[in-house]
């Protein structure tokens, strides 16, 4: 996205309720793609890479297609209001059938490799069409300063470092230049169109520029358009543009359902919610990148203009991923031996000498990328640094290895947590997890629980030195504990609040952790009557707390934590989010399993409240979009917002549908929200 597109959106929707101007959401739409290049197909056909932050090329930014009657220059444009979209099957293979004046046209879209192919079938149209593509390219990430070269079946779009390809099977009758509009254009209050309808054009704009509108011609009812995205050091011009060649050439609507039931997610057993599952192992793998290392969620707000950017690895995020596609692989056969291997080698890569790991790096590389939390990076900023995400990679390691395949890795970031702990069992002040306040976190204090008891759970020579550390931090909880509200508070206030070093005893979200870390506590150690008893109420206080059913509106789930006035635009009431939705049912399933083992009378109750959670972020529930996926938020009226997907929430949702089919707690389920 560039400044350009920016603009323009702020113009459209600077007075909108529920969406912030300047934007490039993904809310609506589908996603194509695995390890590597990521595009996003809008439900009007159009599309755009998300692909930098998963392999460090910019590709295309903006588009649109359309068809036009052979004998006539205006085309039709591609509307999503007449469109509609789908999933080939299980696969990433993306359809939008256009419904047009000409009859309807059916687009498919396939990410493969470093290629996308567009193949567009006019032969259901009443009258012989060609095909019309606006493409804007930014290799290098620049909207300047880049040139093309024209060929009869391929023009290539180049910078410096990264050169794209584009390629029609039936070449180009047509190629001319057309961007947005220019600087006066820009500085009205009108939004531009695209591609822009040029009268005039500077001299040299069809060889300068990353933008064209091309004619392609169709012949046998289709045509075929392929991109490639590549570094120059990567293959020579002759070879990448065979290979985009090839790519228009070879794949028409089978070939590519052929190429995509090849790439398609390994689950294939049926399952009360086999959709889910393949949704969330699709939704996992396209966000994956060249390191193997995933991002948050394909970046929608490049220029923080709202959030602080979502295009990133955040180590929190990931690990506690692996955690839960290992677990779920487990129970569910899943076949993710080389995921889980390629996590783990990630991390070992980019650990710090000092045994911790930073706020966020790039997914295609493990390169440290823009932060705001890497305190341990600077000098006397200790307070801007997040435990958690080193404990949560420490106890995926423990999980995934014997106890000695990851022993030196382990045992730096054990010294880290150490380091980090003080004298009354909890850790010293940093940042939370949702990275918007600073003190001394219930959540961070259950992760570390978490990783030292992950880590005593093994055959290392660490396990005894964990043991004792995680029996420290199992008691030092008691000071968390809020007897007049039933809960374990947010956390307790640091230095920079006026109530240093009182609690906080507002319901949060994260310290749902405070289950799976207790669940872990118990393979090495007993959980004591009154502890199982503060957990019970802590879950079911949080969920009933966090819980909004907005009046008249079929949307329901769990709100971040009491309070949060974050991305409300015009909205009064806290927003719900998916992830805490999907915590909240894996803490409720968690706690079950582990009052099962107890034959506590209170297991069914906490089955039936995973079972509620779970549901309404089902493919088939309020908070999940047409084709399953989960958007981080979503506002009252139901309108999803933010990141979307929302890599965490798919993992969250595979985990508990894993676990509660592990202690065969899952039947049908009925969502319950306002009518």
């Amino acid at each position: 996205m560039h400044l350009r597109d920016a603009l323009d959106d702020y113009k459209r929707h600077r007075d909108d309720a529920t969406r912030f101007p300047g934007e490039r959401r993904t809310t609506t739409g589908r996603f194509s793609g695995s390890d590597g290049r990521l595009m996003h197909v809008d439900e009007d056909g159009a599309i755009r890479d998300c692909s930098y932050p998963l392999m460090g090329l910019t590709g295309i930014v903006r588009s649109r297609f359309g068809v036009r009657p052979i004998d006539e220059t205006e085309p039709t444009w591609f509307d999503a209001r007449r469109s509609t979209q789908r999933y080939e099957g299980d696969t990433a293979l993306v359809v939008t059938d256009h419904k047009t004046d000409h009859g309807v046209i059916t687009q498919y879209d396939l990410t493969f490799d470093e290629i996308h192919v567009t193949h567009v079938d006019v032969s259901a149209a009443e009258e012989s069409l060609d095909v019309v593509a606006g493409v804007g390219f930014a290799p290098d990430g620049r909207d300047t300063r880049i040139g093309q070269l024209h060929h009869d079946d391929a023009i290539e779009f180049y910078h410096a470092a990264e050169t794209d390809y584009l390629a029609s099977a039936t070449g180009f009758e047509t190629i001319c230049s057309s961007g947005l509009d220019g600087f006066e254009a820009l500085l009205d209050g009108t939004p531009s169109t695209y591609p822009r309808a040029d009268e005039e054009q500077t001299s040299g704009e069809d060889a300068l520029g990353g933008d064209v509108c091309c004619v392609l011609p169709v012949e046998n009812g289709t045509a075929t358009m392929a991109t490639l995205l590549t570094r120059r050091t990567d293959q020579p011009r002759e070879a990448a543009l065979d290979a985009v060649r090839t790519a228009a050439a070879d794949h028409n609507a089978a070939a590519l359902e052929r190429a995509a039931n090849r790439r398609a997610v390994p689950f294939t057993t049926e399952h009360l919610h086999a959709d889910a599952i393949r949704t969330d192992l699709r939704v996992l793998s396209a966000l994956t990148g060249q390191s193997g290392l995933r991002i948050a969620a394909p970046e929608f707000d490049p220029y923080y203009a709202h959030s602080g950017g979502y295009g990133y690895a955040w180590f929190r995020d990931d690990a506690e991923t692996s955690s839960f596609l290992l677990d779920a692989d487990r129970q569910l056969d899943l076949g993710l031996d080389d995921w889980h291997a390629c996590s783990a080698a990630a991390y070992a890569a980019t650990q710090r000498d000092d045994g911790t790991w930073p706020h966020r790096v790039w997914a295609f590389d493990g390169t440290l990328a823009p932060g705001w939390a890497n305190g341990r990076l600077e000098t006397d900023k200790r307070e801007d640094y997040q435990a958690d995400q080193t404990a949560s990679v420490v106890a995926y390691l423990a999980a995934h290895g014997s106890g000695n395949d990851h022993h030196d890795v382990v045992n730096r970031a054990l010294d880290a947590l150490d380091d980090d702990l003080a004298t009354d069992g909890r850790p010293i002040g940093g940042e939370n997890a949702w990275e918007d306040m600073t003190g001394r976190f219930t959540h961070t204090t259950a992760t570390v629980l978490e990783a030292y008891s992950a880590v005593a759970a093994t055959d290392s020579d660490l396990a005894d030195r964990a043991a004792e550390q995680a029996a420290v931090v199992y008691d030092g909880l008691d000071d968390l504990w809020v007897e007049e509200r039933g809960i374990f508070a947010l956390r307790e206030y640091g230095p920079d609040h006026d109530a240093d070093g009182e609690l906080d005893d507002r319901c949060d979200s994260a310290t749902f952790a405070l289950v799976s870390a207790h669940r872990e506590h118990a393979r090495i150690g007993d959980i004591d009557d009154e502890r199982l008893d503060r957990l019970v109420s802590h879950v079911m206080t949080l969920v009933d707390e966090l819980r909004h059913d907005p009046d008249s509106s079929a949307v329901a789930g769990l709100v971040r934590y009491d309070g949060d006035d974050w991305r409300r635009r015009e909205q009064g009431h806290e927003k719900i989010w998916t992830v805490s939705t999907a915590w909240g049912a894996y803490a409720a399933g968690s706690l079950a399993a582990m009052l099962a083992e107890h034959d506590d009378e209170r297991t069914e109750e906490l089955a039936a409240t995973a079972r509620d959670l779970l549901g309404l972020v089902l493919p088939d529930g309020p908070l999940a979009r047409d084709d399953g996926s989960l958007p981080e938020q979503v506002f009252d009226d139901g309108t999803p917002d933010s990141a979307t997907p929302l890599g965490w929430s798919h993992a969250l949702r595979l985990a508990t549908i894993a676990l509660l089919d592990e202690y065969s707690m899952l039947e049908p389920h009925a969502v319950v929200a306002n009518d």
